[in-house]
Parts: structure tokens; C-alpha cells; sequence
């Protein structure tokens, strides 16, 4: 494990100033196991898409749904000391049916975390509006999957303004005369404390998006069973981060998170476990520095 106290810190802090040029590191190997090379406080951002219980059998082996909390926690205890104080970790993972049941190792993983120091901030949903349709003898296909927003603490950095959405036609004529209730605050009519008042919503072009994001689903798969689109960390990038932030992918697949994060000007590190996806995202990469720590930098295991 690194140790801050047997020096190398000062060239850590180099690497990720605005000095420096963009690195994108990979590493091929286990994500239990690289993860123990990364310095503590280290990540901006760490955005990524295990693979889920019982599926992606021929690439990744699949983990029972029954096993799946106690494979994933040693991961993430190692997420929570990489990640830095300030940052965020967005947790992309759907339940599967079980014997025509909803399995609940998403929730049993969420309460894990918690006991294990995360605090679970917000769940985002990303509707896949390009979705096939489809129905089974007892529900029908889903067109979603949770984003789960985990911290470490309650004051993390988030630009919100970086994904602010045009307001919409409809505000043409619902604001073009406004009448004397909505010029102040109207409360709700069920008691639950929640108001608003539609004044302020004049003369605004862009307002806040919703927990909700409607994005295609990829239509190439890279040559990786479950790729999903650019748009998706892209938008959580946005969010959470500034050029020079680092941001990890510890499930990297086809790289769709660093290559997104070398475009946007952040620095970023991968870990793959299959060699054929690593070396197709290296390739990719070819024209960066594959880099991201300093060669000649040592890590001391305690």
C-alpha cells in the first residue's frame, strides 16, 4: 500500500497540476489488487460499470448474485481511500431477476457501503430512450439503469452549472404574464413543506436538470459485451470534475471512461482484468503518454 511518509508526494502533486501535460494511465491486472498501488486521497472522480451478478459469463466469469456483496466490498474499500475527501464515486449497477424476483444485492451492496464509511448521496436514473422493446410472462424490458452517487464526506465539489439544460418552450407563455400567486412563494397544498414560485423562473435560458438522464445506449460495443455510451461519463465528468482532476475507472472494459476524460482534458487511471480489452484500449491510446505516475516513483507495500 502507498505511504505518503516514504516521500514521492511532491512528485504526485506535480503530476496533477495544471502544469503538466494530460496522462492516462493503464494498468491490466485485478482491481483488488492494482488499486493497493494508488496513493490514498488521490481521485477526483471515480466513475464505473462492474460487471454485473451472473452475467457477462464468457468475458468476466459472472458472480453469483449471492456472492456478489462480498466480492465488491474489498473493491470498495479501497475506492474510499483513493478517493479524495472531496470527491465523488458514481457506481453505474441494475439488479437482475433472479427466478422471476427482483434480486436485491444492489441494496444489500448500498447498505454494505454505508456500514463501510460511504455516505450514499443520490441515485441518478439513465433512461435508455433508444431501448428495443420487449416483454417476459411477468414484466417487461428494462429501459433503466441506477447511477448511485457515494461521498465521503457531506461537502464534495460539484459544478451543477457545467449541466444546466435550456429551459424549454414551455416557459414562453407560462411566464409571458404571471399572476399574483406566482409572484411569490406557493406552498404545497399536502403539507409536505415543498414550494415555488415561478417568478424566478423569468428571463432564465438554462435551468438545473433533473436526476434523470435520457441518453441512447450504445450502438457499437467497441468489441465489449456492455459498453455504454460516451455521453454517460461525460456528463458525470462535467459534474464532479475540472481539467486536471484525476478520475478512475477501476472496471475499465473498452475505455470508454478514460478516453472520454483524456478528451475533456482530465487525467485519469484504468484497470482492466481481461488482457484482449486492455490491450484494444492501449491501442486506442497510442497517441498519449501512457503514463500517469512516474516511472522511476516507488511504492513501498505496509
Amino acid at each position: 500500500m502507498y505511504d505518503k511518509k516514504q516521500g514521492n508526494e511532491n512528485s504526485w502533486l506535480l503530476l496533477i497540476s495544471g502544469k503538466m501535460e494530460i496522462k492516462t494511465d493503464l494498468h491490466l491486472g485485478d482491481a483488488k489488487d492494482i488499486l493497493l498501488d494508488i496513493p490514498s486521497d488521490y481521485c477526483d472522480l471515480i466513475f464505473t460499470s462492474p460487471p454485473y451478478a451472473d452475467q457477462r459469463n464468457k468475458t468476466y466469469g459472472g458472480v453469483h448474485p449471492d456472492d456478489y456483496v462480498d466480492w465488491f466490498l474489498p473493491i470498495s474499500e479501497q475506492l474510499l481511500r483513493v478517493l479524495k475527501p472531496s470527491g465523488t464515486f458514481v457506481l453505474n449497477i441494475k439488479e437482475k431477476v433472479v427466478n422471476g424476483e427482483r434480486s436485491t444485492y444492489v441494496i444489500e451492496l448500498i447498505l454494505e457501503m454505508k456500514r463501510q464509511g460511504w455516505l450514499w448521496t443520490e441515485e441518478f436514473i439513465w433512461h435508455k430512450k433508444n431501448c428495443y422493446p420487449g416483454k417476459w410472462p411477468n414484466r417487461f424490458r428494462d429501459s433503466w439503469e441506477r447511477l448511485l452517487q457515494f461521498n465521503k464526506q457531506k461537502k464534495f465539489h460539484m459544478y451543477q452549472e457545467e449541466v444546466m439544460v435550456p429551459m424549454g418552450d414551455w416557459a414562453k407563455n407560462r411566464l409571458k404574464n404571471l399572476s399574483e400567486v406566482d409572484k411569490k412563494r406557493d406552498e404545497s397544498r399536502v403539507g409536505s413543506g415543498f414550494g415555488k414560485k415561478i417568478a424566478n423562473w423569468k428571463n432564465r435560458d438554462n435551468v438545473y436538470p433533473t436526476n434523470v438522464l435520457h441518453m441512447a445506449t450504445e450502438c457499437g460495443n467497441k468489441n465489449h459485451s456492455a459498453a455504454f455510451p460516451e455521453s454517460l461519463p461525460e456528463w458525470f465528468i462535467k459534474l464532479f470534475t475540472q481539467e486536471n482532476d484525476v478520475v478512475l475507472d477501476p472496471f475499465m472494459g473498452s475505455g470508454t471512461t478514460n478516453i472520454v476524460a483524456q478528451r475533456m482534458r482530465r487525467n485519469s487511471v484504468g484497470i482492466e482484468i481481461i488482457p484482449e480489452y486492455y490491450e484494444a484500449v492501449k491501442e486506442k491510446m497510442d497517441s498519449v503518454q501512457l503514463c500517469l505516475f512516474e516511472p522511476e516513483a516507488g511504492y513501498e507495500k505496509t
